[in-house]
């Protein structure tokens, strides 16, 4: 049941709700940040000296969230289910995605709460759903959407945020060392509990250490794969482009465009890689310490870059340039067997042990989502240890449990969290758009001030030099 909704009404209804709403922020937001790219950059650069959650630390938090199994196991089984066309898809969703990302992070920034007692910030999507309908006199309907979302995202944290990604460990780690799935899952439990038993500060002090690391290294091999036969990259993407226009499941057209099951797989993957218009990663981007809902937004933007046009991309180069027959319905195996055939069997150890850290980060993120979430629905400290004591388990069970039911399931949560979250995006437009415009004109102002004073400082040195 699931499986036919998700691909029949949630695989087709969510590609469009995200091309959709992407274009209609697009010019609703002017493409801002395609005219004004060192207004952003100078923004994301600026330093911050709060004792806090620092905007880098905040968006390394998010990013633990999506580098993880979306980025190796979800494109191997993009490319597996949906061809070498479905990377085209992942990048269409993604290049329309950042602009909801920023959308979705200004707003859970600008709606966000403060704890009384500890002074750190807490927020998300939940938040500005229900003030969205509080202040059009619809409380019951915002409290009702908001909880729905909530649940979801719960369910989403237990399946995509958990079993998924440890199950990808566990079976990377036995195809490579033969290790017990067992012995992987309470290893792992025992090292996640511990992290995730803590506030926001302390996860996100986790994956500041740990994402930009393994990232760059995972860049690194990857580059150095595609060297081995840099001839075949070009034919790569001749395929992707080739097979983004096979509308073999419809007669062509328009029908055939919307039902193509590249672009399903292609735009759910890559959902399910950058969590754009979901609702999930403004959770984390909210406990930032920042002065400006845009500034941070603009990192969400620089979050959807990094995870689906450049890593997600980088591994399906590998994967279709390296791919060997036989691992179709095994996508951890698939992309290590496609490392190993361009560097050699030490990559697979590599690759195991970055989906290892890529896989423990996610799981890290998303029981903070789910905690958030849970917290949104009740203040009990009870249920919240309950939920952390339940999400452990999961992490034990999916290790040793098939995920193939899992996935269907993660896909099912990320398409209602989205059909609920996109619409409240594109109703609270306005809003997105007044921050913005406050922060370039604050931009324009501080850029005006600083020739002042630096037309000042050359006319002060002049008259020095003069006497």
């Amino acid at each position: 049941m699931l499986e036919f909704i998700n691909t029949y009404i949630l695989g087709n209804l969510t590609p469009v709700f995200l091309m959709a709403a992407g274009i209609y922020f697009l010019f609703r937001l002017k493409f801002f940040y395609i005219r004004h790219p060192i207004k952003v950059l100078s923004a994301m650069l600026e330093k911050n000296k709060s004792a806090g959650i620092s905007p880098f630390r905040a968006v390394t938090l998010a990013l633990a969230g999506t580098l993880g199994v979306g980025n190796i196991v979800g494109v191997a089984s993009a490319i597996a289910m949906g061809g070498c066309g479905a990377i085209f898809w992942m990048w269409v969703s993604a290049l329309l995605a950042m602009i909801l990302k920023y959308a979705e992070i200004v707003l859970a920034v600008s709606h966000r709460r403060t704890d009384p007692v500890s002074g750190e910030h807490y927020g998300g999507a939940m938040y500005y759903i229900r003030d969205l309908f509080n202040c059009r006199g619809h409380e019951l309907c915002g409290i009702l959407l908001a909880g729905v979302f909530a649940l979801f995202c719960i369910i989403n944290s237990l399946t995509m945020g958990c079993v998924v990604q440890i199950n990808a460990i566990s079976r990377s780690f036995m195809g490579v060392f033969d290790l017990s799935p067992v012995l992987i899952g309470a290893a792992t439990a025992l090292v996640c509990v511990f992290i995730i038993s803590g506030n926001a500060k302390k996860i996100s002090g986790f994956t500041e250490k740990i994402i930009p690391v393994i990232t760059l290294g995972y860049l690194a091999v990857s580059v150095a794969a595609l060297s081995a036969r840099p001839d075949q990259i070009g034919d790569a993407f001749r395929v992707i482009f080739e097979q983004a226009f096979d509308f073999r499941s419809a007669a062509g057209g328009v029908l055939g465009f919307m039902f193509s099951r590249a672009m399903r797989l292609g735009s759910m993957r890559g959902l399910m890689s950058n969590e754009a218009g979901c609702g999930t990663a403004p959770t984390a981007h909210a406990a930032s310490d920042t002065n400006s809902p845009s500034k941070q937004g603009f990192w969400g933007i620089f979050e959807v870059f990094v995870d689906t046009i450049v890593l997600c991309t980088i591994t399906a180069l590998v994967i279709i340039i390296g791919r060997v027959d036989g691992y179709e319905n095994d996508p951890m195996m698939m992309t290590i067997k496609a490392y190993s055939s361009l560097l050699g069997d030490w990559s697979s150890y590599f690759i195991c042990f970055s989906v290892l850290l890529f896989g423990v980060s996610t799981i890290i993120c998303w029981a903070h989502y789910g905690k958030e979430c849970v917290r949104y629905l009740s203040k009990s400290k009870t249920l919240q240890t309950i939920f952390i004591i339940v999400f452990t388990l999961f992490i034990f069970i999916g290790a040793v449990s098939a995920p193939e039911s899992i996935w269907n399931a993660a896909d099912f949560a990320l398409g209602i969290m989205t059909v609920i979250n996109v619409p409240v995006l594109c109703a609270m437009s306005g809003e997105v758009v007044v921050q913005t415009e406050r922060f370039l004109k604050s931009a324009a102002v501080n850029r005006e001030n600083q020739k002042s004073l630096n037309k000042l400082n050359t006319k002060t040195d002049g008259e020095k030099t003069e006497s």
